[in-house]
């Protein structure tokens, strides 16, 4: 035990990538830097203009600073590193840096997840029970639904972290990935991890189908509401509020449930490495622009914050 200890700690891992240095895939490696630097300032000025504009003090744009950081944490956990290897030809990553995407990465997944179920249940309140929108989402509500969303994620993140890092792997620790995912290094383990396996499973369609349970819940609720409203307007504005949320739903969930709800006869590595791809750099790219782009009071915010410089600047 001592031997495979030491020698798990000081052996690296080699991540084979989704890249080769051809014409077709240096191109496709320059639009994914482009996303991810897109997905970074994006996120930050979203960030900043919440907490700078008191007019976005609300909850609804709380909850968005928040998911804001998880996607900003979400591209800066592999992207870097993947780009990195790329660019310097090396593909190795220690058994420590590994041990941490996961645990970073299933935390920041499965926090996203529930602060996007929870995200519905504010927008329910605010379309059905408008009158009492103030109280039903208070401060307090408000720091609960966003503590228990990160308090969630955290410890299935450290648990599946602990676990894995504590199996033996073999010589050969070659993962079929850009990043250190949990499922592409377990076929790397020396010894059987099938129930493991099984009980990941069983969380992953519990945090996928628990907040995605809230979010069907939430939006039949909010459709009863619209349907009795009797001015067309009232409908349109109210539907208007559900679809920047809708929309960064269908993205995050779709690929999510691709990826884990799959049988695992049906999974390639290569499917696996672009559908990870899709949700560990383009949803965090186009979170904030679903949001800003189709949002007034996001747009009247960033007009403002230009206003500004530009009167700095004259003086």
């Amino acid at each position: 035990m001592a031997m495979w200890l030491n020698q798990s700690f000081t052996d690296d891992f080699i991540l084979l990538g989704i890249f080769s240095y051809s014409p077709t895939d240096l191109l496709l490696f320059s639009v994914v830097m482009l996303v991810f630097t897109v997905a970074l300032c994006g996120n930050v000025l979203l960030i900043l203009l919440i907490y700078t504009d008191p007019r976005l003090h609300t909850p609804m744009y709380f909850f968005l600073s928040q998911l804001s950081l998880m996607d900003l944490m979400l591209v800066c956990t592999n992207v870097p590193k993947m780009a990195l290897n790329f660019l310097s030809g090396k593909k190795s990553i220690s058994f420590m840096g590994c041990g941490i995407q996961i645990g970073l990465f299933v935390c920041l997944v499965g926090s996203e997840g529930l602060l996007l179920g929870l995200m519905a249940y504010d927008r329910y309140v605010a379309i059905s029970h408008p009158l009492h929108y103030p109280v039903l989402m208070n401060k307090k509500v408000c720091l609960q639904i966003v503590g228990s969303s990160w308090a969630f994620g955290i410890v299935d993140g450290l648990v599946q972290m602990v676990v894995v890092m504590t199996f033996p792997y073999c010589s050969l620790r070659e993962v079929d990935h850009f990043f250190c995912e949990m499922l592409s290094l377990l076929k790397l383990a020396c010894m059987d991890t099938s129930l493991f396996e099984k009980v990941v499973f069983v969380c992953c369609v519990f945090m996928l189908l628990f907040p995605f349970s809230i979010i069907v819940a939430s939006y039949t609720r909010i459709l009863g509401t619209v349907l009795r409203m009797h001015s067309a307007k009232s409908q349109k504005k109210a539907l208007a509020t559900c679809s920047s949320h809708l929309t960064a739903v269908s993205f995050f969930y779709g690929a999510a449930m691709f990826i884990y709800l799959r049988p695992r006869q049906y999974r390639t590595p290569s499917q696996d490495k672009m559908v990870s791809i899709f949700y560990t750099v383009l949803t965090p790219m186009l979170n904030p622009l679903i949001y800003s782009l189709r949002n007034r009071d996001v747009i009247g915010a960033l007009q403002k914050r230009l206003d500004r410089c530009r009167i700095g600047s004259h003086h």
